[in-house]
């Protein structure tokens, strides 16, 4: 089993909480955190095996596109990510945005 990355980007916080909520009911995954840029672009990121982050993100994107096509900006799947990556998905995980002794 590989484990991968599943990520969604929208315009807006509506479209971002839609679109994690489907990904982590409809497949064995781990949210790992978000991004919130100035601009108003939202990422949020989830951590599994390929074929759940698969899953996840075709599920994400299908509950975006319900709510608008204009809310979706990309998305992706990254199989097998390379170990330097961690380095950036580090700095939107939850733990370190919210602090470990928080909960939502």
């Amino acid at each position: 089993m590989s484990e991968a990355l599943g990520l969604i980007e929208t315009f807006g916080l509506v479209y971002v909480l839609e679109a994690a909520d489907a990904m982590i009911k409809a497949a064995d995954v781990d949210l790992v955190g978000y991004e919130n840029t100035a601009s108003g672009y939202i990422s949020v990121l989830v951590r599994g095996d390929v074929g759940a982050c698969k899953a996840a993100v075709e599920a994400g994107v299908a509950a975006v596109k319900k709510l608008g096509e204009d809310g979706l900006y990309s998305h992706v799947v990254i199989p097998s990510p390379h170990r330097d990556l961690s380095k950036i998905t580090a700095l939107y995980s939850l733990d370190a945005l919210l602090g470990e002794n928080e909960t939502v």
